[in-house]
């Protein structure tokens, strides 16, 4: 029979690694008869408690499951701690007691699991082991050396960039208590702690404030009228030169997805309001903090705005009248009219009508809320007075409607 090579042996070689340690102790003289001896003395105990912590020592399955535990807990204590070193895991065995390896790898399962699974700023735990965890580390106990390496891997990206959210944010105004309240992933604040640095800001921003750094970027590094894409390469999205060293790799990576996302970000077609609020691949992707009352002073300042621009500052019935009757025919905003540019609305009411709606929608939206109220019964009763004559096609019905809106509205010569 051919000679196997004793490295093909070891790469097919499953037994647990105390298993190999042990033997190898053994053969190679470091693990004396007596100290095996008090390993067996040890094993019986340990596998009591260990039966005793998860279920009961009393039942039969309950024990050989224990024995299972006890040898993957010290089996992974020894691996990781050796780093597959044989010799290495050999002395800690002569050097220490079974138990204290055993308790090695538990402690290593129940700082892991400890540890935060997400970067979610409101599914953090703050690093205690505790009795509800019991179960969890029930099934760890099982669980190979690759498999706890990929999930402390993963767990300690996960509160890196936790530390690493909590740094930049505290940069620019924001404390950790204030992303914990919020509970918006760690990813997102990076995302858009750079993005505030990109427009050379100071303060992490609300609804009001991100949507105006957005709509800066835009005009700033728009579409060029030939058509071309926008320049995202000119956005300057880069790290913070005081980074500290443990969070650049993580940031990295966050950098790299907001220059992914930059050409839909610098895209004007897409409202700001749609493009982060309403779309599934966004939703989430950015922070912004949420204040309510200066969410309502913004939306209040707004309407204020917007009402005040379609008025023209003017609040006399005529001219509100003027103004509502306009955007019921879907016409240009305006709160004074021509003789000529009456009747031209006049015709284009005939021909195609109004929606007496709109106004209503408008008032609703924009005007002061302490008058919204009068200026519905302004237009309601105009309209019901007006809609008639407006619509009719008698002979003089033109010549009626332009008479009315004389009366009513502003109309000059």
């Amino acid at each position: 029979m051919t000679d196997v090579p004793a490295q093909a042996v070891a790469l097919f070689d499953e037994r647990p690694f105390f298993e190999k340690a042990l033997q190898h102790g053994v053969r190679h003289g470091i693990i004396a008869p007596e100290k095996l001896a008090a390993m067996c003395q040890e094993a019986p105990k340990g596998m009591v408690q260990i039966a005793r912590y998860f279920g009961t020592e009393y039942l039969r399955p309950d024990l050989e499951m224990a024995r299972e535990r006890l040898v993957n807990l010290v089996s992974l204590y020894l691996e990781h701690s050796c780093g597959g070193d044989l010799d290495l895991a050999a002395q800690s065995l002569r050097d220490h007691s079974l138990l204290s390896r055993s308790k090695g790898g538990s402690d290593m399962l129940k700082a892991l699991i400890a540890m935060p699974q997400s970067s979610h700023f409101g599914m953090q735990e703050h690093g205690v082991f505790e009795d509800k965890h019991i179960p969890l580390l029930a099934r760890w106990t099982l669980r190979s050396l690759p498999e706890y390496q990929a999930e402390r891997a993963a767990r300690s990206h996960a509160t890196t960039l936790v530390d690493a959210a909590v740094w930049m944010a505290a940069q620019l105004g924001l404390d950790a208590d204030d992303l914990e309240d919020a509970g918006k992933d760690a990813e997102a604040v990076v995302r858009t702690a750079l993005l505030v640095r990109a427009c050379r800001r100071s303060a992490m921003p609300d609804w009001a404030g991100f949507e105006k750094m957005v709509l800066g970027l835009r005009r700033k590094y728009a579409r060029p009228a030939d058509g071309q894409a926008a320049q995202v390469a000119q956005v300057p999205i880069s790290l913070p030169k005081d980074l500290p060293a443990p969070f650049v790799d993580a940031v990295q990576s966050v950098q790299a997805s907001v220059v992914q996302d930059l050409p839909r970000i610098l895209d004007a077609t897409l409202g700001v309001r749609k493009l982060f609020d309403q779309t599934p691949a966004f939703l989430g992707r950015y922070f912004w903090s949420e204040d309510a009352m200066a969410d309502l002073d913004h939306f209040e300042r707004s309407n204020s705005a917007l009402w005040h621009k379609a008025t023209e500052g003017h609040s006399d019935d005529s001219s509100l009248l003027t103004l509502f009757l306009c955007i019921a025919a879907q016409g240009k905003h305006a709160t004074l009219l021509t003789e000529k540019a009456a009747a031209s609305l006049v015709r284009k009411i005939r021909k195609s009508g109004l929606d007496a709606e709109l106004p209503r929608q408008f008032i609703v939206q924009h005007a002061p809320v302490a008058l919204r109220s009068d200026y519905l019964h302004l237009w309601d009763a105009f309209i019901a007075e007006a809609e008639p004559v407006l619509r009719s096609d008698r002979v003089q019905a033109a010549a009626d409607a332009l008479a009315l809106l004389r009366r009513e509205c502003n109309i000059v010569g």
